[in-house]
């Protein structure tokens, strides 16, 4: 009894009535536990040279961190945890422009503070693995574990045209699963199909790059990595790869965007009771998400619009 009284008080105290900062909190914790868990997992396979963990493993350390994000975070935010969705969300009038620069921001924010905590986590083993010297190439380096690099032999377009790729598949399957007109997955279970689709884009597409797929993943590590010591090479190394993994997955999310509706959305037949608005078109979210999403700043008032519910 004295527990539920001391959590009320607290929860009394604590919480946050406006809107969008109960979004951007949800959304930092969402992208906290996905970067944490997919870097954790990539830091345990390298530092071990492979004896705890492998490729496949990591990989799928990173599908399940997404289906626990979702999870985390869906019913809060709609669990965006990467810039290219906002943008696609943005792209189909389903998420405010003006909101765009401050969720990109959180999960850079979140994905860069993820890299912090894993570092201090694998600290010793990070340490011990390299010798002591953090660099970004070379037999022993570690910067990989944060960020992505190209393979030796993969050009900048062609860099480019892989992430383009892989981010627009993305796109298209996680429109196909939230798409309430068409095959759908059983409520609930949306997070799971999530994990499923980005496993399979991650063992089928993965070599070039590996796979970053979300600018805010890539970017917020990589800057990490640059602060901690690894130096300007996180940034150089690849021909200056670094911007390819922020761009290329943006114009993928378009493309994505693109694709779903001009060959299966909008041919949706039109249904009676539907509103105008939502004829031949996504249905991704409730009708406070799509009021908020022509409402400014200052037309909010200080509790915001209804939670968001996916």
């Amino acid at each position: 009894m004295g527990t539920a009284s001391f959590l009320k008080r607290a929860q009394a105290l604590l919480r946050v009535q406006n809107q969008l900062a109960r979004e951007c909190l949800a959304e930092l914790l969402a992208v906290f536990v996905l970067i944490l868990i997919t870097l954790a997992g990539s830091a345990q396979m390298v530092t071990s040279s492979g004896t705890k963990g492998n490729i496949f493993t990591a990989y799928l350390a990173g599908a399940l961190a997404v289906m626990v994000s979702v999870y985390t975070a869906g019913g809060v935010s709609g669990a965006h945890l990467n810039p290219a969705f906002s943008l696609t969300m943005c792209l189909l009038g389903q998420f405010p422009w003006w909101k765009f620069p401050i969720f990109v921001a959180v999960q850079t924010s979140a994905a860069f503070i993820s890299a912090g905590a894993v570092y201090v986590l694998y600290y010793d083993a990070i340490q011990h693995y390299s010798n002591g010297t953090l660099t970004a190439s070379g037999p022993r380096e570690t910067a990989s574990i944060f960020a992505t690099y190209p393979a030796d032999y993969l050009s900048l377009s062609s860099g480019f045209l892989d992430q383009v790729m892989g981010t627009a598949l993305l796109i298209v399957g996680i429109l196909a699963i939230m798409d309430t007109r068409n095959k759908g997955v059983p409520k609930g279970l949306e997070p799971v199909a999530v994990a499923l689709l980005v496993l399979s884009i991650e063992i089928s597409m993965g070599s070039n790059c590996g796979c970053p797929l979300n600018p805010a993943r890539d970017f917020g590590p990589r800057l990490f990595t640059y602060v901690a010591g690894w130096g300007v090479e996180v940034f150089s190394r690849g021909n200056g790869w670094w911007w390819v993994p922020v761009v290329a997955p943006l114009l993928g999310a378009a493309v994505g965007s693109a694709l779903y509706q001009l060959l299966v959305a909008f041919h949706h037949p039109a249904e009676e009771d539907d509103p105008p608005a939502e004829q031949n078109s996504l249905v991704l979210v409730n009708t406070a998400s799509r009021l908020d999403a022509k409402t400014s700043p200052v037309e909010k008032d200080a509790g915001g619009t209804l939670p968001q519910k996916k």
